[in-house]
């Protein structure tokens, strides 16, 4: 695997030897001089040159120009950015440094404005992943080093140690997420799964508390033990807790972790199945984003729930019409055993707020088909009871990268698709053409309990979770950035809101210290 650094200097190089790509906004790349990135180009590229080159470039949507031979590139990314894309254009970055790499030592060399720092520097990382199966595979050898031009009222700065660390543990955490996704349920079954979370909570020191098997059944979570008793590796629920003596807040992020769905009885087609490895998508992201966030020094109590199963086929398995029993107290009729991971995530936000008493609750999961064709593969469909923590969500996730767009809210129209004869609901919708997304959502929602006064968020990101054939490590940057505002590190707060959400996100309280927010408009 190689190795990413982040420094906020340039240092010497020579593209003979280490390549170099030099990537910006066009309207940023014009304010260089060619003294600004001489010493990457190690004499072999003269001024006159440079600027031609950077005069040369017409972004259609990106465009880039060889400096000298394939390994000095100067890239300039798209111009036009529309109000439902990042500022920072992070998904072309992504795109344009992966067909630029050129393996061994290298060096990009990102020209940009202190609030697009964290997105990018991220859109490097989802370009480097962690997990390969492939033979010749091994590149200890191979470095990138990711330096940043920081422009500021036309002067270039640099960036502190503070705000590199914060690029290399949230890098480190989208890599993370990504591998867990792209490693195949052969090798990342529940047990490896809960051994990552384990690993995660010794390298933090905080509490993992872990039930599963026939413990979960014991304590009445019929959603999860229900999806995963037919396999071989059995469920489980990992809670990690970073508790903050006298916190203000009790923080919860519930990951749906399927470590393989076959979708049960109600089995998928041949074609439906590859890339299901994929379905833990959402334990990653709350994972890593959990290690993110305690690392950078969150100053409220946080707990990353992850809701573990692999969704198989067995004599074991849950059938269609079987009743669950949720721990939420009620119960569900089954019409459809691929509609699980609402079943696993029931349980999670209810001992969220049972057992753990969250005052705001997030769960994020690859949930639905419906949600690539509801909001597609950048922009991951959220659903919450807070109107002021969905124009946050919203925001912060223009602002971090991991776009995010709100889909209908209104139980009040939507919770009779899962009207039971038999029991309080069933777990699959009447009308599979009415609000899918919503729908899902709504069900996650329902087992809050009547009692929660708190605020919900609802991320289905199905799509965004992986392109191509490789996972993107979507999530980690979202949850992280979103509650950036109680990271004690100044460029997470940055990217993070300038008002806080609390309880029920009625009112919303301004900040009065830390350092300078970027206008979300």
């Amino acid at each position: 695997m190689a190795a990413l650094e982040f420094s906020g200097t340039l240092t010497p190089s020579d593209p003979y030897d280490k390549a170099v790509l030099i990537v910006g906004q066009l309207k940023h790349l014009v304010k260089l001089k060619f003294q600004d990135v001489q010493c990457k180009l190690g004499g072999r590229v003269d001024a006159e040159t440079f600027d031609t080159s950077i005069g040369s470039l017409h972004p259609s949507p990106t465009d880039q120009c060889s400096l000298w031979l394939n390994s000095a590139t100067v890239a300039a990314l798209p111009l036009k950015c529309s109000r439902h894309n990042t500022p920072s254009r992070c998904h072309s970055m992504t795109k344009l440094v992966k067909n630029c790499l050129a393996g061994g030592q290298e060096y990009i060399v990102v020209v940009c404005e202190r609030e697009n720092v964290f997105a990018s520097g991220l859109a490097v990382a989802r370009t480097l992943p962690l997990y390969s199966a492939k033979s010749n595979s091994n590149s200890s050898s191979r470095k990138v080093t990711v330096e940043f031009l920081v422009l500021e009222d036309d002067r270039i700065t640099q960036l502190n140690e503070e705000e590199l660390q914060c690029l290399r543990v949230a890098a480190d955490g989208v890599r993370l997420a990504a591998k867990l996704v792209d490693m195949p349920c052969s090798e990342m079954n529940v047990h490896h799964f809960v051994k990552e979370a384990e690993d995660v909570g010794k390298e933090l020191n905080v509490s993992v508390n872990i039930i599963k098997g026939d413990d979960l059944a014991a304590k009445g979570m019929g959603g999860i033990h229900g999806v995963g008793r037919a396999a071989t590796s059995p469920p489980a629920m990992a809670i990690l807790s970073h508790i903050v003596p006298n916190s203000k807040e009790t923080i919860a992020w519930v990951g749906k972790g399927i470590v393989f769905d076959t979708g049960g009885l109600c089995i998928k087609a041949k074609a439906g199945m590859c890339g299901m490895k994929r379905d833990c998508g959402g334990a990653a992201a709350v994972l890593a984003a959990f290690k993110t966030a305690v690392k950078l020094g969150f100053n409220q109590t946080l707990h990353a729930i992850l809701c573990l199963a692999d969704n198989a086929v067995g004599p074991d398995a849950q059938r269609p019409d079987d009743i669950v029993y949720m721990y939420s107290g009620r119960t569900v009729e089954i019409n459809n055993t691929d509609a699980e991971g609402r079943l696993v995530l029931g349980d999670g936000v209810a001992y969220a707020v049972k057992d753990l008493g969250c005052t705001t609750i997030v769960d994020m999961a690859t949930l639905t088909g419906a949600q690539g064709i509801a909001t597609g593969k950048y922009h991951a469909s959220i659903l919450t009871n807070n109107e002021s923590l969905e124009t946050t969500c919203w925001k912060v996730g223009r602002v971090c990268g991991d776009l995010v767009h709100p889909v209908p809210f209104s139980p009040e129209m939507h919770s009779s698709e899962f009207s039971s004869a038999v029991a309080d609901m069933k777990n699959s919708v009447a009308d599979r053409s009415n609000a899918q997304v919503s729908c899902a959502g709504l069900f996650i929602m329902s087992h809050l309990g009547h009692e929660f006064l708190g605020s919900w968020l609802h991320i289905d990101m199905a799509s965004p979770a992986y392109s191509g054939e490789r996972a993107t490590g979507y999530g980690v940057a979202l949850l992280a950035a979103l509650f950036g505002d109680r990271s004690q590190n100044s460029l997470l707060r940055l990217v993070g809101p300038s008002t806080q959400i609390r309880n029920n996100g009625s009112n919303m309280e301004d900040l009065a210290d830390g350092p300078k927010r970027i206008k979300l408009n």
